[in-house]
């Protein structure tokens, strides 16, 4: 049965401007158009949906998502992989799920854990080979010295801090808003003094980090998807890189 373009971004939790965007870089073309151009999708087209949607949550760029689909034409063999990939990290989800609750047991029972049942399931450097090659050691030794440094309490209120900052970004892309728009950027003058409390990063010594760092960061929001879950999926990633773009051609 065919969806129509709204029917498909509603069940997909995508936006029909996403699915647009995929068909003008042809990886999603519609499988027809109807009245007044309006696409339709079928059976092939949502699978091959599927297939982009598990990808990008791989953290895959659209551009290597293309070929990816051009290569593997064996449909069955590649959603196979992909439920490999899928049971593994519900593997790790199991672990941590796990890892809290025997640590809760403990609590309430005023029993000892050994650490390595606390933090089995996680991993808290995972990214340090990802920045130091982006920024350099001394900023990831530097930024990971000043979160232990925060303690438990220092960090939870800056998590805090960073996902309310997050559900603001989301809450104003969804708005429709501008993004150069003064509520815009003043939630963009917000997010880069939030990086320059990060010491570590450039500019972080000042509190003001460059313009051509945060325009950087800014596209990665958009091209790296395991940002743009934070601001709401790709369609809000675009608005934070647009009006963190706008405030750094402007400020910075």
């Amino acid at each position: 049965m065919a969806r129509s373009i709204q029917d498909l971004a509603r069940l997909a939790g995508v936006s029909s401007r996403t699915l647009r965007h995929y068909d003008q870089i042809g990886l999603l073309p519609p499988s027809g158009t109807g009245i007044g151009g309006l696409r339709y999708y079928d059976d092939a087209a949502i699978r091959r949906l599927q297939r982009i949607l598990l990808l990008r949550d791989l953290g895959m760029p659209l551009i290597d998502v293309a070929t990816v689909l051009d290569e593997q034409t064996d449909e069955a063999a590649a959603l196979r992989r992909h439920l490999e990939q899928l049971r593994a990290e519900q593997d790790r989800l199991a672990r941590q799920i796990a890892s809290v609750e025997r640590t809760l047991t403990a609590l309430d029972e005023g029993e000892t854990i050994m650490a390595e049942q606390m933090l089995d399931g996680f991993d808290h450097t995972q990214y340090e080979d990802e920045v130091i090659e982006r920024w350099g050691a001394d900023a990831y030794a530097t930024s990971d010295a000043w979160w232990r440094g925060l303690g438990k309490d220092g960090q939870r209120a800056f998590t805090e801090r960073s996902r309310k900052l997050g559900e603001d970004w989301a809450a104003a892309a969804a708005s429709g808003i501008d993004p150069a728009s003064d509520e815009a950027q003043a939630l963009a003058a917000r997010h880069a003094k939030w990086l320059g409390s990060i010491p570590g990063t450039p500019g972080a010594e000042r509190g003001r980090p460059p313009k051509e760092y945060v325009v950087g960061l800014a596209e990665m929001y958009v091209a790296d998807p395991r940002f743009a879950k934070s601001y709401g999926g790709p369609d809000g990633a675009t608005f934070v890189r647009d009006a963190l773009v706008a405030y750094a051609e402007r400020e910075l």
